[in-house]
């Protein structure tokens, strides 16, 4: 068996195309993928629990707008803020260890912080009291919506560099354009 080496010169003159192709080859390990007829099963669920729950929503906005009354005294409401803003602390310790150990899944809690953070902000101000609007407003503008734009975008600009950075991906194809296998 005659083994022949490339050169650098050799790889460089290579297209992108045949680069990716040198990569399929050279993989010596086989990723474990799931069997296609699995995923494409539980894509259909998710997409079609989805697609039923938007068409559900629809008449229940509806019927919501027209029954609920402008004003309600809530049980629990104490619990209810307290359990939300220990999920947002949660989510934001999961946020700051994953990105100290520059791990791969800080996207998820990053961007599920940035939702959070935006969904703070949107229940202090419309739940405030009129005395205390301005506060609400005030650290909504000042401290929640920028924190969540960072994290959103942080988590986005995270997932497009991993898209990129994967080895099979063809660089003529947008990040934002880039589909599931299967």
């Amino acid at each position: 068996m005659t083994i022949s080496r490339m050169g650098d010169e050799e790889i460089a003159a290579m297209s992108d195309v045949e680069r990716r192709e040198l990569i399929k080859r050279l993989r010596v390990w086989e990723p474990r993928l799931p069997r296609p007829e699995l995923v494409r099963l539980h894509r259909r669920i998710r997409l079609t629990l989805m697609v039923g729950g938007c068409l559900a929503m629809i008449p229940w906005l509806v019927y919501l707008g027209l029954t609920l009354p402008a004003d309600y005294h809530a049980r629990n409401w104490s619990l209810t803020w307290i359990g939300f803003d220990v999920l947002l602390v949660l989510m934001m310790a999961a946020t700051a260890y994953l990105g100290w150990r520059r791990h791969v899944m800080l996207v998820l809690p990053a961007f599920g912080t940035g939702l959070l953070l935006l969904v703070d902000a949107w229940f202090d101000i419309v739940t405030a009291a009129p005395e205390d609007l301005w506060v609400s407003v005030t650290t909504a503008v000042v401290a929640e919506i920028p924190l969540a734009l960072l994290q959103i975008s942080g988590a986005i600009l995270l997932l497009r560099f991993l898209v990129q950075a994967h080895p099979l991906h063809d660089p003529a194809v947008s990040p934002w354009k880039a589909t599931l296998p299967f």
